[in-house]
């Protein structure tokens, strides 16, 4: 099977670590896979079947393509070529509309929360004048202030006082392009440490826990947080993954779930989730999982579609 990772890195940069162990590892189980980069793609409309050239040329041809979408700005526009492909007829995991759920903050939050799914006390804000109000309704100070899009921590931060969360909301509305901002609950009693799990066509595959550094709120890896993998996984936050991913509409997702004296809560559901630190942390290939998933759904695709 043809095999494209299709990676947002850019022009100058690497691409990503993961991106470059899928391709291994699909090679390794007996597949032809190639990284695709999203920056050498070109969308072409002429009147005809919506078309993608690469570097110029003829698009290579694919079995399923598995996008890896490490885009924080102007998402909706950078992550349209999911949804050309998918006009295309070639199958991707994850699609267009469940990543772009995913990607922004508010709408995951107005999913969840739908579904009944737990989540911190959180308040969209756009002007000041309620600032003081929106404290007090999510119990802070402390409170945990974030932009609308971001990823490994990016865009988060924790504002103990009256006047850093003063200075934080306004730094954060004017260096985002969104003119909103997102005032969370900070749950204290979880001490920097929460949950990564990782699910996989409706399956949790994989779970670390994750200690945030001395001096540091955020567990993301990328800032130094420490992951300890999980043999035992309660049920609760098991069930509560695997809702959470399905309600979006994502084949693949990392669940980030911290736990409160209220129980666990879901508080990012990540459509491009790192898996490097957590095979460390396990010793489960994921790699290797996600590969067969997107195998076994290209397979499901043609049979439905020819």
């Amino acid at each position: 099977m043809k095999i494209g990772i299709l990676s947002f890195s850019w022009h100058g940069k690497k691409v990503a670590k993961e991106e470059v162990r899928l391709v291994r590892v699909a090679k390794k189980m007996g597949h032809k896979a190639r990284v695709i980069r999203v920056y050498d793609c070109q969308l072409l409309y002429d009147g005809k079947n919506p078309k993608v050239l690469y570097q110029g040329k003829k698009f290579p041809k694919f079995d399923i393509i598995i996008p890896r979408p490490m885009i924080l700005m102007n998402v909706d526009l950078h992550v349209s070529i999911i949804k050309q492909f998918q006009l295309m007829k070639i199958p991707v995991v994850n699609g267009y509309m469940p990543v772009m759920r995913a990607k922004n903050k508010l709408r995951t939050m107005q999913i969840l929360n739908h579904e009944g799914i737990a989540v911190p006390t959180t308040i969209v804000l756009k002007d000041d004048k309620y600032l003081e109000d929106a404290v007090k309704r999510v119990g802070g100070p402390p409170v945990v202030i974030k932009t609308p899009f971001g990823s490994y921590g990016a865009g988060v931060v924790l504002a103990e006082t009256t006047m850093s969360i003063k200075s934080a909301w306004s730094f954060i509305k004017n260096n985002t392009a969104a003119g909103m901002v997102l005032l969370q609950e900070y749950i204290k009693d979880a001490n920097g440490c929460d949950l990564r799990v990782f699910v996989i066509g409706g399956k949790v595959v994989a779970a670390m826990e994750r200690q945030a550094q001395e001096g540091e709120f955020r567990s993301n890896i990328e800032l130094g947080g420490k992951g300890r993998g999980l043999v035992k996984i309660d049920h609760q936050v098991k069930k509560m993954a695997i809702k959470a991913t399905k309600v979006l509409g994502l084949q693949v997702a990392g669940v980030d779930i911290i736990i409160s004296k209220k129980g666990p809560m879901v508080i990012e559901v990540n459509s491009n989730p790192g898996f490097k630190a957590l095979e460390n942390a396990t010793g489960i290939d994921v790699a290797e999982k996600i590969i067969q998933h997107a195998v076994n759904y290209a397979k499901r695709y043609k049979a439905r579609n020819g």
